[in-house]
């Protein structure tokens, strides 16, 4: 019989049940906020397939039992759909692995939609949540600048979208890395004696070379979308050979004598660095190399030139540190203003900010800011008899925007060539320094080469795409010391950061901003007026762009655990260590009031004059001495030690997930990315190191 539905005819409820007694124990809450919401960490970007999980083969199918084949949950699913999954494999199979994006959706994604198996149906559970757990965990916060590139990135690896595009997105890449080109030559060709000539024809050489050796990297490297140039890798054992003890003794301008030393380090070393790749001993390497390794080394490299920084700017503030603020408020505070679709601000800092603040100092020079009675900043100060004219000439030179006369003395057209500094010097002591150093290089290179594959390209490379590509920058760096650059040809770290920020990954943009690159390099007066940019200018660049160095080094831990105690302790002693250790041989014999003609920013690199090691041989107190006196190298020597010694799991590591070749090579979006054109790949086929 149905109950009544009068509210006053309904069954009073019962008792109240028993209060609990007062001796239980209450009751315990969640230990952690991880547990009180849920919260599942993704601490490596290796975790992501989408994103950096390699190219593996499909799981094997599961044994038959009692002579029946297992079937899947979701048989009769794949059944009915059968027709359309096979029409999407003819499809994609046309495309050739590339199938059509969806508006916001990248080419992977897709993929991997249309490859994954019907799921089989989850039926609800039954049991209620209980307090403490979360059915939908909280999002990891993600970086606004490296999000992923489905959201991200314009233009991606194979991309070409007109030639109008492409032109205006290769040049806007090399302007925003104008920094990385162009300053290296500003610091050594100084330190070695040139003139301001001599600085002109560097520059242009630089531009040169960095042209032809983006379109070898780009066509028969590793194929990234990755700018060559001078590294900053190079740039302490290059000052550690300029001020080695048999130069300091010469008189005149011994420009010449240096840059020949410096061409045979160099081309002995890229020979060694082309010998690791090539012959495959790359591939055993990179089991070494993880973002616990590289992070410091970067990160060293940067930190490294602390004292040459801010030092020379030192000289006019006033100018240094408005162009500094500048850059800060256009990269930061100014960020994520757009204008035509594009972040200016961000994407050409370094460029405006040295535009205004070149201007500043022409305007202040013309008004006789920096003009002193009786003085003249043509003059030597050797030949100077006042010293009133003494004390300001180092003003006087780093201030005044017509300090220089390189724009007017260079040439309209100029073709720089092979040995044009004359024949190289070959000496096995500098070979060797050089040597490791460019093992650091490929260290550098290996960081760039993930995270660049990560932003435009459909998987991560083959551990032979890698040896390959270190095998073309040590055949890079060769011609780099044929032509006499000063240093060896790497791809430049700050690619990463470009490719994020300007959102293009096309290899085509690259290829075409190199074409420009070289063609203005073959323009003598672009080369003379990069090389009239003042000194305190130079200087202020040069704090900023090692500051960005620093940060893109330690910006490689966000592939690893960068909470767990293991990697804080490995990352904190490679620093510290790295900064202490060769501070210890830089100072050791030195006294403090001695009177040395090398200025203080350039004293650490000459630790071979007075280094604690010493045997009965030179060559070798001078390798020993100047290898330890690189916070580089003992950098890299703690991590890649400790980083493979102390027991940690893959994803606490962070371990660099390379696609695995035999499923590379039956993958056709992973062939276009990565393989060689123009059928050369046929011909070194049966080199499985160098290649898919």
């Amino acid at each position: 019989m149905a109950q009544s539905s009068d509210p006053n005819n309904r069954p009073k409820p019962g008792p109240l049940p028993p209060a609990p007694h007062s001796n239980d124990p209450p009751a315990i809450p969640p230990s952690s906020w991880a547990k009180r919401t849920g919260f599942r960490p993704r601490f490596s970007g290796e975790t992501n397939a989408t994103d950096s999980g390699p190219i593996s083969n499909p799981p094997a199918p599961k044994p038959a039992v009692n002579g029946i084949a297992a079937q899947p949950a979701n048989a009769q699913v794949q059944v009915q759909g059968q027709g359309d999954k096979d029409q999407a494999v003819k499809k994609r199979r046309e495309g050739e692995g590339r199938l059509p994006r969806k508006p916001g959706v990248n080419r992977q994604a897709n993929n991997a939609v249309a490859e994954a198996p019907a799921a089989p149906a989850v039926q609800p559970s039954r049991r209620g949540v209980r307090n403490g757990d979360v059915e939908n965990p909280v999002p990891r916060m993600v970086n606004d600048e490296f999000v992923s590139r489905q959201a991200h990135m314009k233009y991606e690896l194979r991309d070409t979208p007109g030639l109008v595009p492409i032109g205006f997105y290769g040049f806007q890449h090399y302007l925003s890395m104008m920094g990385s080109l162009i300053l290296i030559p500003l610091v050594i060709v100084p330190a070695m004696g040139g003139d301001h000539e001599d600085m002109s024809m560097v520059v242009s050489t630089v531009l040169f070379v960095s042209g032809i050796t983006t379109l070898l990297q780009a066509n028969f490297g590793s194929r990234l979308p990755l700018i060559q140039g001078p590294s900053f890798v190079f740039l302490a054992p290059a000052l550690a050979i300029i001020k080695s003890p048999e130069f300091l003794g010469l008189n005149g301008n011994n420009f010449k004598h240096i840059m020949k030393e410096l061409q045979g380090a160099i081309i002995i070393a890229s020979a060694f660095q082309a010998l690791l790749g090539y012959s495959g001993l790359m591939t055993l390497l990179l089991r070494l190399i993880n973002p616990v390794v590289v992070s410091p080394t970067v990160a060293a490299v940067g930190l490294s030139f602390y004292s040459y920084g801010f030092p020379q700017m030192g000289a006019c503030l006033e100018i240094g540190m408005v162009q500094i603020l500048l850059v800060i408020m256009f990269s930061l505070y100014l960020r994520k203003i757009s204008l035509l679709g594009h972040r200016i601000f961000l994407i050409y800092a370094v460029p405006l900010g040295l535009a205004i603040t070149w201007a500043m100092s022409f305007l202040l020079t013309e008004a006789g800011a920096y003009k002193y009675d009786g003085c003249d900043v043509n003059i030597p100060t050797s030949n100077m008899i006042s010293d009133h004219c003494r004390k300001h000439v180092a003003r006087m030179k780093t201030c005044r925007a017509d300090a220089s006369h390189a724009l007017n003395s260079s040439p309209w057209f100029r073709f720089p060539y092979p040995l044009q500094w004359g024949i190289p010097v070959f000496n096995w002591k500098m070979a060797v320094v050089m040597c490791v150093v460019s093992v650091i290089s490929s260290v550098d290179s290996v960081g760039s080469y993930h995270a660049s594959s990560l932003l435009v390209a459909s998987r991560p490379p083959t551990p032979g795409v890698v040896s390959r590509g270190i095998g073309l920058e040590g055949l890079c760096s060769v011609l780099a010391g044929l032509w006499g650059t000063g240093t060896g040809s790497t791809s430049l770290t700050e690619n990463v950061h470009t490719i994020a920020v300007t959102k293009m990954g096309s290899r085509t943009a690259v290829e075409l901003g190199a074409f420009i690159l070289i063609i203005l390099s073959l323009v003598g007066k672009v080369g003379g007026f990069i090389a009239s940019i003042p000194q305190v200018m130079v200087a202020g660049l040069l704090c900023i762009m090692w500051a960005m160095l620093v940060a893109l080094g330690l910006s490689n831990l966000r592939y690893s655990e960068a909470g767990s105690s293991r990697n804080i302790i490995i990352i904190g002693l490679s620093l510290f260590l790295s900064l202490s250790v060769p501070a210890y041989f830089q100072q050791y014999g030195l006294s403090p009031n001695s009177n040395s003609p090398v200025p203080t920013y350039f004293q650490p690199y000459i630790v071979a004059s007075h280094g604690p090691f010493r045997s009965q041989y030179r060559g070798v107190n001078y390798v020993m001495n100047t290898l330890l006196s690189f916070h580089m190298v003992i950098a890299f020597i703690v991590a890649v030690v400790l980083d493979n010694t102390v027991p940690g799991s893959k994803q606490e590591r962070g371990v660099y997930v390379w696609s695995e070749p035999d499923a590379a090579r039956r993958e056709p979006a992973v062939v276009k990315d990565y393989g060689l054109p123009f059928r050369v790949g046929k011909m070194f086929k049966w080199v499985r190191w160098v290649g898919l």
